[in-house]
């Protein structure tokens, strides 16, 4: 196991750094900066002073001494200086990370309790009436966009009942319920389906028929064979929805004014704040990079098919 995780870690080495040389090479094409961002609708500020900023940033180096000079600041732990606020950028990147951890817990521990359950009984009652209106449900809540969902719970949860803030008036589980429920009715909405397809999948294999031969009953069988086979499915929807919460998610995040990375990377991409936006992406490369790397170690340890290298049909 260990030598597998060596080889695993080895190999993600040159997708970071092809990442971050990729993002940085497309910020530098972008035809914009944070100098002009600052002092490009002001007409007062003279050229001189616009190229002093810019060699005081280093924006007047070529895009690889740029690129090099980040990236060996980078790995001595050094993300450097937000161009619009002064501050430095990689203590900005940790301040906003607790926000995004209760989101994001939040969220998908929402979506499982709603979609596990849900998928297994519509699994368990197919065909019939309750399966066809968990679907409904299902493809609603599939097709309502966010930023919609969002608007709805705060016309009904915050301005007709009162019962939450409009807006994040800081980071606490009162202004967390909205943002939450946004983004676990279109995870669970998706994930039930997944959920419900696979228990179904596996509802019609010979060891569930030869479970109920042994009088086994069916409970047992769904709770502890049937759901237990169906979590590699499972834990992959769950990891894709974890990197992508961690990663903050901006439209959410912006119409909460909760004050996570997702926001964080909106306000710095509107001011051309590279440093912030290449830490943003170093973060999100991390997240997948890791996620992926738990996920395939859990696959190994789940299915022994994997781990004893047995094809699977």
């Amino acid at each position: 196991m260990k030598k597998y995780v060596l080889q695993r870690i080895v190999q993600l080495i040159p997708i970071l750094i092809g990442i971050t040389f990729l993002s940085f090479a497309m910020m530098h094409i972008a035809g914009s900066d944070a100098i002009y961002e600052l002092y490009g609708d002001k007409g007062a500020v003279s050229q001189e002073i616009i190229d002093a900023k810019r060699a005081e940033l280093g924006l007047d180096q070529p895009f690889l001494t740029q690129y090099l000079a980040w990236l060996g600041g980078f790995l001595t732990g050094d993300m450097g200086i937000s161009y619009i606020s002064g501050r430095d950028v990689f203590q900005t990147f940790i301040s906003k990370l607790p926000a995004t951890l209760l989101l994001t817990a939040l969220s998908i521990a929402v979506t499982v309790l709603i979609s596990i359950p849900l998928g297994v009984l519509a699994a368990l009652r197919h065909d019939r009436w309750i399966d066809y209106l968990l679907r409904i449900f299902s493809f609603i809540g599939n097709s309502l966009p966010n930023f919609f969902v969002a608007l709805l719970l705060m016309q009904l949860f915050a301005i007709r009942f009162s019962l939450f803030p409009v807006i994040a008036d800081g980071v606490n589980l009162s202004s967390a319920v909205m943002p939450t429920l946004t983004l676990a009715i279109a995870m669970s909405a998706k994930y039930m389906r997944q959920v419900r397809a696979t228990v179904l999948e596996e509802l019609n294999k010979d060891y569930v028929l030869g479970a109920k031969a042994r009088g086994i009953r069916g409970r047992v069988i769904v709770w502890k064979n049937v759901l237990k086979s169906s979590m590699l499915t499972i834990l992959t929807l769950l990891a894709l929805s974890i990197g992508s919460l961690l990663g903050g998610t901006a439209i959410i995040e912006s119409i909460f004014m909760w004050d996570g990375v997702g926001k964080l990377a909106v306000d710095a991409i509107t001011m051309r704040d590279y440093p912030l936006i290449q830490a943003y992406v170093v973060w999100m490369a991390l997240i997948y990079v890791l996620v992926n790397l738990i996920t395939d170690l859990l696959y190994r340890f789940l299915d022994p098919r994997i781990r004893l290298g047995v094809q699977i049909d």
